[in-house]
């Protein structure tokens, strides 16, 4: 980004009340393109995300990435005290961001009523695991049983074993580039068309459900249950995972007609190419088998960088299955700078994810890794109007 070029969503004020996933990354993305997100977490222990997974110096390093641009304020939302200060916050915000389950904001005073009432233009994205209405809607929900409900587990796997899951917290993730493109929508009403602020009803299970493709449309026609189909794409044809004569997987997509005709040429097949009968997708799909078996054949006997440059000249997609150091050392991932380094706080080097999407005139940017514990919060309060003696007694009475 060129030196003091603007940022997109300079001046867009976000206040995340939530934990872990959803909500935290839905709120992410926007302070990666320049909205001042600020972080309320609880005293003293803060975001469970803090002791995911992989931890560095006792810190997770999900939250390093997770975090970054945002400013760190504990605050007791249990407490009257808290809840005041909350209110307070959002009533200067254009979005808050919560991901807790339906009603507690209610119970503590801060809920859509009573924020709205308090600053009419504020937006609010609301990620639950079954939305804000609804027989299911009081349930806790997190991204394994959205999965679940949404379709997605029972079509992923092998039919012969139990679903599986994504290696991913999908639901999660979804759901909150759901609730970003909503909160950008509401926005564009709010400004463009002179409309209203809003909130935004996000289910984790409906994130799922509404990628789900044709699974409903299906079976409402026919009674079709699509099921789990391990590697292969159910209905388009040639495409899977084949294994090398080196024991690496190469995945080969040969679905498209004029690909599928490259695709046989390039394995010795013009036979099967230039065969009338799978011209078209609907003849491949009742012979995808015997497809299959003719790929599987040209596979097991070439290593896998062989296979890789014969299908790159036959331009003819395909890719080796990435594991965390081919990415890191795939030099495209490099030219398009989706790997970047920053410092942690003890000195040591981070290699983190870029930002997506790229826009051309205000790019995203990493400004600051996640922050300390409470990192912001005298200079959050301090804007509010709370006095240092008043901070102090908060912090003596332990809500921030």
């Amino acid at each position: 980004m060129a030196q003091g070029q603007e940022m997109a969503l300079k001046g867009v004020k976000v206040l995340e009340l939530g934990s872990l996933i959803a909500g935290p990354y839905a709120s992410a993305l926007l302070a990666q393109f320049g909205a001042d997100v600020i972080k309320i977490e609880p005293p003293k222990e803060g975001d469970p995300l803090r002791k995911w997974r992989t931890l560095y110096d006792g810190t997770s390093l999900w939250w390093y990435t997770q975090s970054r641009n945002k400013k760190s304020v504990t605050l007791d939302l249990r407490s009257e005290e808290g809840q005041e200060i909350a209110r307070k916050l959002a009533s200067e915000a254009d979005i808050v961001i919560e991901n807790f389950r339906s009603g507690t904001l209610e119970k503590w005073g801060l809920g859509w009523d009573r924020l709205s009432s308090m600053n009419p233009n504020l937006i609010m994205v609301r990620i639950s695991g079954y939305g804000q209405t609804g027989p299911a809607s009081q349930r806790p929900g997190f991204a394994a049983i959205a999965e679940c409900m949404g379709g997605l587990r029972y079509v992923t796997g092998y039919q012969d074993r139990a679903p599986v899951r994504v290696g991913v917290s999908l639901g999660d993730t979804l759901a909150s580039l759901y609730g970003v493109v909503g909160a950008l929508m509401a926005m564009h009403h709010l400004k463009v068309n002179a409309g209203k602020g809003q909130y935004i009803d996000v289910a984790l299970y409906e994130a799922v459900f509404a990628v789900m493709e044709s699974l409903v449309p299906e079976y409402s026609m026919t009674g079709d249950v699509r099921e789990r189909t391990g590697t292969a794409l159910p209905g388009i044809t040639p495409s899977n995972t084949y294994v090398c004569r080196d024991g690496r997987y190469v995945v080969i997509a040969g679905n498209g007609d004029s690909i599928f005709k490259r695709l046989m040429a390039a394995i010795g097949r013009k036979d099967l190419g230039e065969d009338p009968k799978l011209a078209r997708n609907d003849g491949r799909v009742q012979n995808a088998a015997m497809l299959d078996n003719a790929i599987s054949e040209w596979t097991a006997q070439h290593g896998l960088e062989t296979i890789l440059e014969v299908m790159n000249a036959a331009s003819v997609p395909c890719g080796r299955v990435y594991t965390a150091e081919d990415i890191v050392n795939d030099e495209h991932y490099q030219a398009r700078e989706m790997l970047q380094k920053f410092e942690l706080p003890g000195g040591e080097s981070i290699t983190l994810p870029g930002i997506v999407p790229k826009l051309s005139a205000t790019p995203g940017k990493t400004n600051w890794l996640g922050p300390s514990l409470g990192q912001h919060t005298q200079e959050v309060l301090k804007s509010i109007g709370v006095t240092a003696e008043q901070l102090v007694q908060l912090r003596v009475s332990g809500l921030v």
